[in-house]
């Protein structure tokens, strides 16, 4: 069953940095060496908002988000996105889409289009590990402009293998079940 669901989410890329704490060792008296600093522009120099979709098979579409996301724009992404993603990575029409209870994947109008076209639909929290990998993957490449940082994503989405999303997949048969046996509480995931 895990082979048959597309799973998704939304994330914010910034054009300088990964919204992370990024630490320098250094030899003692070396601090402001050029080396060993780490450039900073004030509010991260721009970010882009991305949707995408992977499956065990590998990565679907990865769209830039214009604007703040509302139910109407999710819609409009799911209809130009996600029945050609599950085409592309053969998941067949019987598969099931994974999404996490955000508002607008929950609104009356998104639901109509999944019902509209039959989508059967997994409730689950947001998927961040992909992202994670993604964010890494563009900040390694160091773009310079928001067109490279939205470039740089749809190469870097592209290239990720389909072994390393179905290990994500794999995974979270094992997440599940420490979270039953924690009766909700705090895992080690």
């Amino acid at each position: 069953m895990r082979n048959k669901i597309l799973w998704s989410d939304e994330t914010k890329i910034e054009l300088f940095g990964v919204n992370a704490r990024r630490h320098v060792w250094r030899k003692p008296g070396t601090a402001h060496h050029e080396a060993n600093t780490i450039p900073t522009v004030k509010h991260g120099g721009g970010s882009i908002m991305l949707w995408g979709c992977f499956s065990a098979a590998g990565t679907g579409r990865l769209v830039r988000i214009e604007g703040k996301m509302n139910a109407a724009m999710y819609r409009d992404i799911l209809d130009k996105n996600l029945l050609q993603s599950a085409l592309d990575l053969r998941l067949g029409r019987r598969f099931i889409f994974q999404q996490d209870n955000d508002p607008k994947h929950t609104a009356k109008i998104s639901k109509q289009w999944l019902q509209d076209h039959s989508v059967n639909v997994l409730e689950w929290p947001s998927q961040k590990h992909l992202w994670r990998d993604l964010k890494m993957a563009v900040w390694r490449r160091h773009p310079s402009n928001l067109r490279d940082l939205e470039q740089f994503a749809k190469e870097e989405w592209s290239k990720i293998p389909a072994g390393h999303c179905k290990k994500l997949i794999d995974g979270y048969r094992k997440r599940l079940f420490a979270v039953i046996l924690s009766k909700g509480c705090a895992t080690k995931y």
